[in-house]
Order: structure tokens, then C-alpha cells, then sequence
């Protein structure tokens, strides 16, 4: 598809890139963004991590069980247990996007790699690196104030598997998180707080890497198949559903290792593999996959929707005449969205 323009008017621009941005106001929005989606995701997040470390169906036999379940023992703040540390994640995307942009930017410009594809792939894995040194102490604090939670069903008071730091919730609830630290690096020191950091890089780089590279596939798909009045956005927004839940899918068990290493303090991923096999068989493939593929659905959706407007408000006011309107970046261009916080929205998380 082709565009006339009039060769007095500016060049219209196609992709809004890193150098066009405002940084400051990009960043400010973006975490305003992140803050809002990550709490209305959030419960999904608690029950995923319950349903993977629990075993078997001892306490919950599904997303939904898992749900009234939590509300009617916990009530609402058993869904959002753990809540604001986990929030402290959202300043790690900084770190994520611009290790994502500049190494999109040196593939181009030194090695010549120009398939967005390529570029995301490795980009976003490299993103996913950075943005996993920072995030995984957090990590492991809020997975633990997550789980404890079920302490308040009698059954499992006395059960180390749902409190492996042997943590009095009912004395500690005013500094449960500061208890949870102090317990952590007593039993493990400063290491501890990097309990499954490795099986979390084989989780998480390989998703935010994957992520990227079938984005723009389904993208392009979708734009050749659909009729020619359908909204751009819609397009990117049911892409981005798609490759959510392809990686989803794909990346599920091992993120089902990296919980139960971080919360049941195992010590290597073999050790974690060898237990949830004896003890969920084939079935551990698909512990917590539901409440990840509905969190993945959503997030994808309004992280897409919601980058792309903040880029859109954040461009600099001599580029704002140039963006091109929806109906004329139909057909198969392709606009980059570049969010900074896309650990959160593979695992929200």
C-alpha cells in the first residue's frame, strides 16, 4: 500500500524512534502506566505463584478455586499480598529499555542487522538480562509474603513447604517484608536473595527474547489477512495477545523451576526438576498456566495499547506533524512498541 504525499510537506514518519522521545516524560509516563496495569494484574500473579508451588492440588485445584478460595480466607488483600515490593520491579525497566534500545541500535549500525525480528530477539534478551539483576532479590521477598498467606488455613499452619523460613505471620504482620529479609539472609546470606537468579535468566531472557521476535511475525500476519479498514492498533494489540501467549505456553515450566527454587529453597535446577517430576509427573508443564495465559492476555493487550500512546505523548513537538495517522499505516509497516517493563507483562510476572 502507498501513500501520495505532498512534496512540500516533512516526510511523514513511519516507526517513532528512540531519539525522537522525550526521555524524561517517556519514563515518567511509562511507570505511571506500569503501576496501574500491575495492579489491576496482579492477583493473577499471587495465584500463579501459589498454584506452582503448591503440591499437587493440595490447597487449590485451579485458577478459579485458587480466586474465591483467596478471597474467602484472606479476603482482597490476599490477592495484592506482597504488592509493593513487587512495585519496586517497575524501576528495573529503565535499565530494561535502554540496554534494549542501544543494543537494537549497535546491531544496526555495527553488524547491519536490520530485521526487526533479529533485532528483538537479541535485544530483548539482553534487556531481559539487565532488567533480572536488579528485579530478583524483589522477587523472591514478594514470593514469599505471596505464599504465606495460606498460613491462615489451619491445615497448612505447621507445613514447611508453605513456610520454609518458618516465619510466625501473626507476629510479623506489621514487617512481615523487613522479617522475610532478615530471615532470608540468615539462612543463606546476601546469596540468598539470588536464589534461582540463573533458573530466572533461563526463564525470562529466553521469554522477553521470544516475545520480541513473534510480535512483529504476528503483526504482519494478521495486517495481510485482515480487510484494509481494520484499526492499526487492533492489529498490534490482538499480535501482541498472540505472542504472550505462544511464550506462555512455551516458557511455563520453567517458571514453575524458578518458583519453586526461589520459595522452597532448593538448590539447583536439576534438584527442582527431579522433585516436581516425581511429585506432579508430566503435569507440572502446566501448574499455574491458566492464571499466566489470562494475566498474558490482558497485559499484552493494554501494554501494547498503552506504549504506543505514551510514545506517541512523549515524541518531541517537531516530530508530532509527522506521525502518520492509523488509516495511513496500514498494510504491512510495522511500528515499533517499546515497553520497558516487559518482565512485568510475560509474568505479572
Amino acid at each position: 500500500m502507498t501513500c501520495q504525499i505532498d512534496t512540500m510537506d516533512p516526510p511523514r514518519i513511519l516507526t517513532i524512534e528512540w531519539e525522537m522521545m522525550d526521555k524524561t516524560r517517556f519514563f515518567s509516563l511509562s511507570m505511571v502506566n506500569s503501576f496501574v496495569l500491575r495492579g489491576v494484574l496482579y492477583p493473577f500473579t499471587v495465584i500463579k505463584t501459589r498454584l506452582q508451588v503448591q503440591r499437587q492440588n493440595a490447597l487449590y485445584k485451579g485458577t478459579f478455586d485458587a480466586f474465591v478460595k483467596i478471597l474467602q480466607y484472606e479476603g482482597i488483600c490476599g490477592l495484592y499480598r506482597g504488592f509493593w515490593i513487587n512495585t519496586i520491579q517497575i524501576a528495573s525497566g529503565i535499565g530494561y529499555i535502554i540496554t534494549y534500545e542501544k543494543v537494537r541500535h549497535m546491531l544496526a549500525i555495527y553488524a547491519g542487522i536490520n530485521d526487526r525480528r533479529i533485532k528483538g530477539l537479541i535485544g530483548g534478551g539482553c534487556g531481559s538480562l539487565v532488567g533480572q539483576t536488579v528485579i530478583t532479590p524483589f522477587d523472591v521477598v514478594s514470593q514469599h509474603m505471596m505464599i504465606l498467606g495460606q498460613l491462615k488455613n489451619k491445615s497448612t499452619a505447621n507445613s514447611p513447604v508453605m513456610n520454609p523460613l518458618n516465619i510466625n505471620i501473626y507476629e510479623s504482620r506489621k514487617s512481615l517484608a523487613m522479617t522475610i529479609v532478615k530471615e532470608v539472609y540468615k539462612k543463606d546470606g546476601f546469596r540468598g536473595f539470588y536464589r534461582g537468579y540463573y533458573a530466572s535468566l533461563c526463564t525470562y531472557v529466553p521469554s522477553s527474547a521470544l516475545w520480541w521476535m513473534f510480535y512483529p511475525v504476528y503483526s504482519d500476519a494478521l495486517a495481510s489477512v485482515v480487510p484494509l479498514w481494520t484499526s492499526h492498533m487492533f492489529i498490534h494489540c490482538v499480535g501482541g495477545q498472540l505472542s504472550g501467549i505462544t511464550v506462555a505456553v512455551i516458557t511455563n515450566p520453567l517458571d514453575v523451576i524458578r518458583a519453586r527454587i526461589q520459595v522452597h529453597r532448593m538448590n539447583s535446577f536439576s534438584c527442582a526438576l527431579n522433585t516436581l517430576w516425581r511429585e506432579e509427573g508430566i503435569s507440572f508443564l502446566s501448574k499455574g498456566l491458566s492464571a499466566r495465559v489470562i494475566q498474558t492476555f490482558f497485559s499484552s493487550c493494554f501494554v501494547v495499547l498503552g506504549y504506543e500512546t505514551l510514545k506517541r505523548w512523549s515524541v518531541y513537538d517537531k516530530y508530532k506533524d509527522q506521525i502518520r495517522c492509523d488509516d495511513e499505516k496500514r498494510g504491512f509497516h510495522f511500528v515499533q512498541i517499546e515497553s520497558p517493563n516487559y518482565r512485568y507483562h510475560i509474568d505479572l510476572f
